[in-house]
């Protein structure tokens, strides 16, 4: 049962996300202490962990009519609903006071927010909306805000930069899943711009948001975020990253183009942060 429940948080997102916080805790003015720093990475671990356990429980019949989600615990039937429900609302009831009490108000209510948006307005919004991906990006986005506000207490132009460049990240990346996964989103009914406008739109959607956020990589530096050598590296990143999605825009691009753009995502992030914590 503990290896079914642990799947249920999507252990690989909730570490990205604590990544991704523990780079706002790094670069945020001052030093945090390491109770600080543990208890926000831990809120943030829960935190995440209950909004993805929750979306389980709620898309548990959509999971099952999905390839690549069937073998979920809940749509396997390896575990009971009510018990992924309980397991899910009780690591809100632990994260959220854990970040309003261990670090501050302002960090708690931020997760407090990012929770709901993710569980109850994203998740059912899925079956009904394209914009759900630009709702649901707004709590992906928000663990590095977390790390930031939990050292200083407050939100800065800064930090809402580094808000952004998740945040835009997020989008291309997702789009390039929905278009190799589309006959998959079709099935199980969630509205997704490759089956809802075609993916000539989709490619698109991905060029302007590749865009996006190559300018919020390169702006952190005006902001005092990140030197010359995070500058170049950035340019050289997000170069790359648009340079591969504006190949998208050809008509002989097609799921090995998306696929390859799902995965230069992937190590672009990393990198990308890795630069500017160096820096």
């Amino acid at each position: 049962m503990i290896r079914h429940l642990f799947a249920l948080t999507k252990p690989r997102i909730s570490l990205l996300s604590v990544a991704t916080a523990a780079v706002g805790l790094a670069l945020a003015p001052g030093r945090a202490g390491l109770a600080l720093a543990l208890t926000a990475l831990a809120g943030t671990w829960l935190l995440v962990g209950s909004a993805n356990t929750l979306n389980m429980y709620l898309e548990r019949e959509v999971d099952g009519k999905m390839a690549r989600t069937r073998r979920r615990p809940l749509p396997a039937g390896k575990l009971a609903p009510a018990i992924a429900l309980w397991f899910g609302i009780g690591q809100a009831f632990v994260a959220v006071p854990l970040l309003t009490f261990g670090a501050n108000g302002l960090t708690g209510l931020l997760g407090a927010i990012a929770l709901v948006l993710y569980v109850l307005v994203y998740t059912p919004m899925k079956q009904r909306s394209i914009h759900a991906l630009v709702v649901g990006a707004i709590p992906g986005a928000m663990p590095p805000l977390l790390g930031w506000t939990a050292q200083t207490g407050e939100l800065t132009v800064a930090a809402l930069a580094l808000f952004g460049v998740i945040f835009f990240w997020q989008i291309p990346h997702f789009l390039a899943i929905a278009m190799y996964q589309r006959e998959d989103y079709r099935a199980a009914g969630l509205k997704v711009l490759p089956v809802e406008r075609g993916e000539a739109s989709t490619r698109r959607a991905i060029v302007v948001t590749l865009v996006l956020q190559v300018l919020v990589t390169l702006a952190l530096v005006p902001l005092g975020l990140g030197n010359r050598t995070y500058l170049v590296g950035a340019a050289l990143l997000g170069a790359l990253m648009l340079g591969w999605g504006v190949y998208g825009l050809a008509r002989s691009s097609g799921n090995g183009w998306a696929r390859g753009l799902f995965f230069v995502s992937i190590a672009y992030l990393p990198l990308l942060f890795g630069l500017l914590v160096a820096s």
